[in-house]
């Protein structure tokens, strides 16, 4: 068997060199060249027999199509058993589908990961291959959290060729692998976790999981800046990235999409950390209410995550500055963005907060990242300074631009009847999300257009 021959390429800027070096010289980055393997064309041939076929002539070689006489047939989707892990997915797996889940250590990857391959096995061929833990330790989890073991299978292996080797003896239709980080293949010389590992090790698993159809979950470790460990190209070869989300000392945790090729991107799953594992949180944004009262700087807004409106309150906090240069602290939305809301504030508002800290909180956890959040938190930030909290049962969305106006966001409506079925009588939002009159029972709509009038409908 030929040996395999090998490369050496910067993962800053893609420079490819034929000897290992501690500088790159094309971007002048340090320590960013590493090892990759080169398969020649006759193991490529080896691995793919009608690859191999078609070039010697004994079937018809590959042949370009127009796309409208594509047959397109419907993706068929397997239910993991777990209702919001499958809404973030997108509906459920779709078979030959590659999944990166990341999150920080402890945070209930592998426990999730678990009790969904506990449910699978109840109808379906799955594997749980563990990298990180012994079966025993894997087993004791599983009997921890009461799962069932029936048809469960596990294999405690990090050389990519024999898991890859069991899968087809066993060809099961779910894999998952915990963690990539942990897998090494032995056409490289590196050490497992080195980044030449963890991209050729997925690389070939995700080729395992297109050419066979099988489904594969990654768990990924992060980095402390908060990103999954390894090259960048590792999300781009997956087919979905998930993190996990959660607040250290809380038992809420948020599985978030930030990629994902057969669903919507954004979307949120909700789970709440017990003695038996995760459990699914059907209403979120009960759970995100539970503890919100009417005080000063509290403001709830509806916001969108994925497919599912969802009720968060916002709170801040505006107090006087003893530091020349007062501090601006936001935590689950954008800093920089508080500071842009503040100076429209006070040039459209006419309310100074120059002198003041201001920090704002998004309660829950929760990630804001749409522009809905603007007018809750000037609202927010009115109410403390003042003192006077806004009017029970309230609430407000809406994008405040930079000349003041108050402009509309995506499924206003919708939002609208969220917040009417959790009980609330006022909403302030921007004309153009203002539905018919009536349309909404129970619901005082007060439409604005610019931040003066907001901020008067607000101190009414």
């Amino acid at each position: 068997m030929a040996k395999s021959r090998v490369a050496y390429v910067c993962n800053e800027c893609g420079a490819e060199y034929t000897k290992w070096q501690g500088q790159c010289t094309e971007c002048m980055a340090w320590n960013s060249v590493a090892e990759i393997v080169l398969e020649s064309a006759v193991a490529a041939g080896k691995s793919s027999p009608s690859r191999r076929a078609s070039w010697a002539g004994k079937v018809d070689p590959p042949k370009v199509t127009a796309l409208k006489d594509v047959v397109h047939s419907e993706q068929v989707r397997l239910s993991t058993g777990i209702g919001e892990l499958d809404r973030v997915l997108g509906g459920g797996l779709v078979d030959g589908a590659v999944v990166l889940v990341g999150g920080d250590p402890g945070i209930g990857k592998s426990t999730l990961l678990l009790q969904a391959m506990a449910k699978l096995a109840a109808s379906q061929k799955v594997l749980y291959v563990t990298g990180e833990e012994s079966l025993a330790q894997v087993a004791g989890r599983a009997q921890r959290l009461d799962l069932p073991l029936d048809g469960l299978a596990a294999l405690a292996e990090t050389g990519v060729e024999l898991i890859i080797g069991h899968a087809m003896r066993e060809q099961p239709r779910v894999i998952v692998a915990d963690s990539v980080q942990t897998l090494w293949t032995d056409t490289l010389t590196a050490a497992p976790g080195s980044v030449s590992q963890v991209r050729e090790a997925a690389a070939r698993l995700v080729r395992y999981a297109k050419e066979t159809g099988t489904a594969v979950f990654l768990v990924g470790h992060v980095t402390k800046e908060g990103g999954i460990a390894g090259p960048r190209v590792l999300e781009h070869m997956v087919d979905a990235v998930l993190y996990f989300e959660g607040e250290s000392g809380s038992r809420f945790r948020v599985l978030r999409a930030f990629k994902n090729r057969f669903g919507a991107v954004n979307e949120l799953g909700v789970f709440a950390m017990g003695e038996k594992g995760l459990k699914e949180v059907s209403n979120p944004s009960a759970i995100f209410l539970s503890g919100s009262g009417h005080e000063p700087g509290s403001c709830v807004m509806v916001t969108r995550e994925g497919t599912r409106p969802l009720l968060v309150e916002v709170q801040a906090l505006v107090d006087a500055s003893p530091l020349s240069n007062p501090r601006r602290v936001a935590v689950g939305l954008e800093g920089n963005r508080l500071a842009m809301l503040l100076a429209v504030l006070h040039r459209h508002g006419g309310v100074l907060v120059g002198d003041q800290d201001v920090f704002v909180n998004v309660v829950g956890g929760i990630r804001v990242q749409e522009t809905a959040v603007d007018l809750p938190v000037l609202l927010a930030v009115l109410s403390s300074l003042r003192d006077r909290p806004l009017q029970e049962k309230t609430i407000a969305f809406g994008e405040v631009g930079l000349s003041g106006e108050i402009r509309p966001v995506p499924n206003g409506e919708e939002r609208l009847k969220e917040a009417a079925t959790h009980g609330f009588k006022r909403a302030i939002v921007p004309r153009a999300n203002a539905p018919k009159a009536g349309s909404i029972k129970g619901l005082e709509i007060i439409a604005v257009e610019r931040l003066a009038q907001a901020i008067e409908a607000a101190c009414a």
